[in-house]
């Protein structure tokens, strides 16, 4: 994570404090001082540092308590101890409580650089690390853009036009149609690439939770807040937010996300101070917010905010061009036991091309999957498709024999490969058990 260094310097003796935020900030360095351990502690607990120089010997709370309390705030910044000849050995002592190194006054000004840039690159190590474990935890199989339809050109275009810019993004599309892979993709291809990619639903968590989740709460706001909790602006200072399904966010919330946009500063739940953050906001909503701001449901402010540049994701029938290319890139991609290497004939790609497909990309990803997993062969055929696939694809082709023979055919073999358990065949063919049982019984079928 390249980028401005955020340091703090900790030290009573003004001239000395003052010394090295001069020479920090030389470097491009953004560098505050603080006279005081309770005044460090505050500017902690409301921006992210990422070195931290603190001497050891100061009037009320000493070096090593706040060094204990700067770990627990941000558990990545680094602490350097600056330390007389005297109290050498109490400097050595902070190093087993987690401090980076120690320097003695007066300190080389080379030495001082050299230390502090190691301990920036250890901090931003960790983040990175950490970040990286959240990704994968997050991750998608499905992060390229794929396709050639005209649509998808226009979306791709202007990916690659906002992507280098700060500005918000609004991506509107509906469900399944990649607007997540589309805001990764800006974040990957801008500034801020080396930073964070937070991401959060707001359609997934109540309003409470998911004011907490996004600007953090302080220690006592509430019945069991027993600790200081950041929130994700935090995580994503200096990085890009994802704030997927927008128009569920109540108007509390949205009056505290436009502050965020305009001012880069919020308060946490039970809060008093304000916290400034770096973030780009990329919003994705899969309803019209222009209408849901008629009816009074969001904000017009926070809209022509969010509302600078506007991405529209086609859904995947108005781009059935670009299903062999999607099918092709899933099949190379897919992670499943026994996936590897497998085709598809064409009559099942006129098949899946013929479909209306409701869930958009990711329903045709779970088809595929499906298929994969049931598929006896190298080839992937009409067969290992869902029946509600197939029954559109018959009823293109006007030909009710075709589907009685692929529905009879299906149903058989799924009973075979899940051993006659009837109610986890119902489930893989996408059917009420009692539908089952019924077409069992019309196609004379022996369990």
């Amino acid at each position: 994570m390249n980028g401005l260094k955020r340091i703090m310097v900790v030290d009573d003796e003004a001239p000395f404090r003052k010394l090295l935020q001069r020479r920090l900030s030389q470097n491009g360095s953004s560098v505050e001082g603080f006279e005081s351990s309770e005044s460090a502690i505050t500017a902690a607990e409301q921006k992210d540092f990422d070195v931290a120089l603190v001497d050891i010997k100061m009037p009320g709370m000493d070096g090593i308590e706040l060094l204990q309390r700067l770990k627990k705030i941000h558990s990545n910044m680094e602490v350097i101890i600056i330390t007389g000849q005297g109290t050498i050995d109490s400097a050595i002592a902070a190093m087993k409580l987690g401090a980076y190194d120690y320097l003695t006054k007066p300190c080389k000004l080379s030495e001082l650089d050299l230390i502090v840039q190691k301990a920036y690159e250890k901090s931003n190590l960790q983040k990175q690390n950490l970040l990286l474990k959240d990704q994968l935890r997050h991750r998608n199989p499905y992060d390229t853009i794929i396709g050639r339809s005209k649509n998808i050109r226009e979306v791709i275009h202007l990916t690659n036009k906002v992507a280098p810019t700060s500005s918000p993004v609004l991506i509107e599309g509906e469900s399944g149609t990649g607007k997540e892979l589309v805001a990764n993709t800006i974040h990957k291809k801008s500034k801020r690439s080396e930073g964070p990619f937070i991401v959060v639903n707001c359609a997934a968590l109540q309003e409470n939770l998911l004011e907490n989740e996004l600007f953090g709460h302080e220690k006592g706001a509430f019945t069991g807040a027993s600790a200081l909790k950041h929130g994700l602006f935090e995580m994503a200072d200096r990085g890009t937010f994802f704030i997927d399904e927008i128009s569920e966010m109540n108007p509390n919330i949205q009056a505290k996300l436009l502050r965020v946009i305009e001012l880069g500063e919020f308060r946490r739940v039970g809060g008093n101070r304000q916290i400034r953050v770096d973030v780009r906001i990329i919003a994705a909503t899969n309803r019209n917010l222009e209408e849901e701001v008629k009816r009074g449901r969001f904000r017009e402010d926070l809209f022509y905010r969010l509302n600078v540049v506007t991405i529209s994701l086609p859904s995947l029938r108005e781009r059935k061009e670009d299903i062999p290319l999607l099918v092709d890139y899933f099949l190379k991609n897919k992670e499943i036991d026994g996936g590897w290497g497998k085709t598809i004939s064409p009559e099942a790609i006129e098949c899946l091309k013929n479909y209306h497909w409701p869930g958009n990309i990711r329903e045709l990803a779970n088809v595929l999957e499906r298929g994969l997993i049931l598929s006896t062969g190298n080839t992937l055929s009409i067969k290992d498709f869902p029946l509600s696939i197939l029954a559109q694809n018959v009823k293109i082709q006007k030909s009710t024999s075709t589907l009685v023979s692929l529905e009879r055919d299906l149903i058989e073999r799924t009973l075979r490969e899940l051993k006659g358990n009837k109610t986890r065949t119902a489930k893989a063919l996408g059917i009420s058990l009692r539908n089952l049982y019924r077409k069992i019984e019309k196609y004379q079928i022996e369990v």
